[in-house]
């Protein structure tokens, strides 16, 4: 018997999730592909965790429900909530598949504005269900109506969305939590470098749920933190059936309780990316590149009509060491590069190997 011919159909018959690439490490490398944090956590984050590293019990099962970091979560994020208001995710990726376990049946629908974050359309497969993307407003509005009629169980709204960069209006987010009958979830992966955020609309939606995670504002992409913030503490119970055991490892838990107790550290940081982002973005528009305005930690770049394809750009700048994210099997993102935002210095390089490269 050939095992994989055991292989289940639906696992079968899908693409995949693909990441972005992680090269091997090397002194010229400038990587700017998978939205990482180009900074290093707070000092006073580091010396902490590393001074409560020996209290760590190497034989012991970690906390399974992470009550200390939900605790300090509830803190830190206010508006009223409350430890049992919070779930911890191996990564917000772990609290997507946790959703889509708790509330989508084999056959049901899953929607998201669309071009969105592509993990939803492969967990969702992975769950039996079906999976189809509205395609946004204009410039970036969101399609309520549009939404509300596909009758779907779960609707992702990522904000600021991946890969554009934009931002809907939350007004827009509460009007989607009142007329979708399903669970709106709002990923809010890269939060912490735009304006402003959702967890004021907690209150009043039951349907709405928030993710976060640390991966990228709080540059513990390495250690798998995720949190999910909700209505109703009886949500969390049921979440918590469908969450694997332990899903948060012993030292993803202290970190996270550090950072979270630390959490205004961070902020020059934020401000420090968000500098480089406008810089980044008026740089590239003056080489004849176009892009929406971003509140993320990256640009979703036009290249140049007159100029070679996005492809090209993409190979010319692996070639020098500049790893950028071009989604190939994306229509609608094919004359498009995601750059994430690096430091002053990388920046530089990466305008600087644009010049060579020649702009049209």
């Amino acid at each position: 018997m050939d095992p994989i011919s055991l292989v289940r159909a639906g696992v079968a018959n899908m693409s995949g999730y693909v990441p972005g690439e992680q090269p091997a490490q090397r002194p010229d490398l400038v990587k700017l592909n998978t939205n990482e944090n180009p900074q290093e956590p707070p000092p006073r984050v580091v010396q902490e965790l590393i001074a409560a590293m020996p209290a760590i019990n190497l034989r012991r099962y970690p906390d399974p429900g992470a009550r200390l970091v939900r605790e300090w979560a509830a803190k830190v994020y206010g508006h009223g909530l409350t430890p049992e208001q919070v779930i911890v995710g191996n990564g917000s990726d772990d609290l997507l598949t946790m959703i889509l376990r708790t509330f989508v049946d084999p056959g049901e629908w899953v929607v998201a504005p669309g071009p969105t974050y592509s993990l939803y359309e492969a967990l969702t497969q992975l769950q039996g269900g079906r999976y189809r993307e509205v395609p946004w407003h204009g410039d970036g509005g969101l399609p309520v109506a549009e939404l509300v009629a596909t009758r779907a169980k779960v609707v992702f709204v990522v904000r600021p969305n991946a890969p554009t960069g934009h931002v809907v209006a939350l007004e827009e987010v509460a009007r989607l939590c009142r007329e979708f009958q399903g669970m709106v979830i709002l990923d809010e992966a890269y939060v912490d470098f735009a304006a402003d955020h959702g967890l004021g609309l907690l209150a009043h939606h039951a349907n709405l749920m928030i993710t976060r995670t640390f991966s990228k504002s709080m540059a513990m992409a390495s250690l798998r933190i995720g949190l999910g913030f909700v209505h109703a503490p009886q949500l969390v119970a049921e979440l918590h059936k469908v969450r694997d055991s332990y899903n948060i490892n012993a030292f993803s838990q202290l970190a996270a309780r550090i950072a979270l107790e630390h959490h205004a550290d961070y902020q020059p940081i934020w401000t420090e990316i968000r500098r480089q982002r406008a810089r980044l973005t008026d740089q590239l528009r003056q080489r004849g590149f176009t892009m929406p305005d971003s509140q993320a930690n990256f640009i979703l770049a036009r290249v140049p009509e007159a100029g070679p394809e996005a492809a090209w750009w993409f190979e010319q700048l692996k070639d020098r060491g500049i790893h950028v994210r071009y989604f190939a099997r994306d229509p609608r993102l094919s004359d498009k590069l995601r750059i994430t935002i690096g430091t002053a210095e990388e920046l530089d390089r990466f305008l600087a190997v644009v010049d060579e490269l020649g702009t049209f």
